[in-house]
């Protein structure tokens, strides 16, 4: 597999921290996991939002809840530590969920609440392709 840790979302790494208090546990991610490869990271409550949480979705570069609060200060001091631990832990690659405001790589929600995708990254799997970090998700697995 690797032998560099890889910086993973918590939510693949079986961790109860998405909007609705779920996980999204994949098994690769898992066994990266078990066997110390990976350090999971979740931005969204990094940056101080609870679990649960009103769901957020990315609007004109905002990361905007169901009701209409804007949580992009939120994200980006998540993914701005996110983006330390990794980098604490020596991670050049990053395996995020698809879809995320936070961790969605090259498609991600429209900010209409209907399921609708478009293209772009959630504001942590921007910052670490700024970064220099290699990013997928758990679909290019």
């Amino acid at each position: 597999m690797t032998r560099f840790p890889v910086l993973v979302s918590a939510c693949l790494a079986g961790e109860a921290c998405r909007y609705n208090a779920t996980s999204a546990p994949h098994p690769a991610v898992l066994e990266l996991v078990a066997r110390g490869l990976a350090v999971p990271v979740c931005p969204e409550v990094l940056g101080g939002l609870p679990t649960p949480r009103d769901p957020v979705e990315l609007r004109e570069g905002l990361a905007v809840d169901r009701s209409g609060v804007d949580r992009t200060a939120e994200f980006r001091e998540g993914a701005r530590r996110a983006l330390a631990i990794g980098r604490e832990n020596g991670c050049a690659s990053a395996i995020l969920k698809a879809r995320s405001p936070s961790c969605g790589c090259d498609r991600v929600y429209d900010g209409t609440f209907t399921g609708r995708l478009v293209a772009g990254d959630g504001i942590f799997a921007a910052l670490l392709k700024a970064g220099g970090l290699s990013v997928r998700t758990e679909e290019d697995l």
